[in-house]
């Protein structure tokens, strides 16, 4: 028997994040993965802290603090913060309306609209003629997620004291006793973060929540090499496709105007996100579709209409696609996230809006208050120690 105070069943950001709100409490943690490393969603997205276009509300709420606190661990875990910014391409029209009108919004605090001149100094190879004017935002961040998700576990391990089984299953849960392949372990609390595996722990509890799974393709390119990227780009499909902007004015129109001139992405819930790694290469994506088993298998003709819709914002001669990839995260109509409470130590937490890399470390806050029922001012003085 091995005796915690929190054990953390999953090894994904949104797990990483509750082992580092547990660690810096004070906690002895222990997380457990099946795998010997990070290999999941938490690997395989942009690694761009979205702010601006989440959900108004408590998703947005928690993007902020989480934000805030990606900004301490990476200063402290030695994560290269490689961009800051988002820069929304759009044209005049019905996309100048819904921007207008969010800018009017408290979610549109620091931001501003920005000429096709001033986006280029940002992004020089924008094309003028997909670019007549641009949203920008400083409030995000990107990290390169193959890269920072390990080296936050390091971290974690190396600077905080959680200690970490790899290549261990859980077979049960029943407070506070975890049974697993590597043997049993004692905890005060237990948090379960199975991320798109929810036919394991808790399933009878976790099937009344509706979860299927959202599977996306994205692609590495290799541009020119003079391409700069100030920000992480995006695209108008991303107005009428973040929850962030719905219901403005204009998106009625932009809505109709996109399904009339880009059938092909919206059928396939494409919206453009061009973030550049430190090498120069590109992540470009992505695109969204639903099924509680989705294939594995990546299609030519959607990475085409990702291409495409990166071919008419920004121009990139001898762009090379040098990577491609499938990943999958789990997705519930109507919500975000949940959080279920199967005793009162044991929580089971899921993002299931594809924000998890944007909202963890906030989500994590509060679920750690919430099992030992801590104040965020009772520890800040102790975190900033540990850290």
């Amino acid at each position: 028997m091995t005796s915690c105070d929190v054990a953390v069943i999953g090894a994904g950001i949104v797990g990483l994040a509750h082992a580092y709100a547990a660690a810096v409490r004070g906690k002895k943690v222990i997380v457990v993965d099946r795998d010997d490393r990070n290999n999941g969603a938490s690997i395989r997205n942009f690694g761009f802290v979205t702010i601006t276009g989440q959900a108004a509300g408590d998703c947005w709420t928690m993007a902020r603090r989480a934000r805030d606190i990606w900004e301490d661990v990476a200063k402290a875990a030695g994560i290269e913060i490689v961009q800051r910014g988002m820069l929304l391409a759009a044209r005049s029209g019905h996309a100048e309306t819904v921007i207008d009108a969010f800018l009017k919004t408290d979610m549109g605090a620091e931001c501003r609209k920005l000429s096709t001149g001033e986006a280029q100094r940002i992004i020089p190879d924008l094309r003028p003629d997909a670019t007549g004017l641009a949203l920008y935002s400083p409030h995000e961040i990107r990290i390169e997620s193959r890269d920072a998700v390990p080296r936050l576990a390091a971290f974690l391990q190396e600077r905080l004291g959680v200690v970490f089984r790899w290549n261990t299953d859980v077979h049960a849960v029943e407070a506070p006793t975890v049974l697993t392949s590597g043997g049993t372990i004692s905890a005060e609390a237990i948090i379960v973060c199975p991320g798109d595996d929810f036919t394991g722990l808790f399933a009878d509890r976790l099937s009344s929540y509706g979860l299927t799974r959202c599977k996306l393709q994205m692609l590495r390119v290799s541009p020119d090499a003079r391409a700069r990227f100030g920000a992480t780009l995006l695209s108008e499909l991303s107005l009428a496709r973040s929850a962030g902007y719905a219901g403005l004015a204009g998106m009625a129109g932009l809505t109709s105007q996109l399904n009339s001139e880009m059938p092909g992405q919206r059928d396939n819930d494409i919206h453009l996100i061009v973030a550049q790694s430190s090498d120069g290469s590109l992540v470009v994506g992505d695109s969204h579709h639903y099924a509680r088993t989705p294939d594995p298998f990546g299609s030519a003709g959607i990475d085409a209409l990702m291409l495409a819709e990166l071919d008419r914002v920004v121009e990139l001669p001898g762009r090379e696609v040098i990577a491609r990839w499938v990943g999958t995260y789990a997705s519930a109509k109507g919500r975000w996230r949940l959080t279920d409470c199967p005793s009162d130590a044991v929580r089971v937490v899921v993002v299931t809006s594809g924000c998890g890399a944007s909202t963890c470390f906030a989500i994590a806050e509060e679920t750690l208050d919430d099992l030992f029922a801590i104040p965020v001012a009772d520890h800040s003085a102790a975190a900033a120690h540990r850290v």
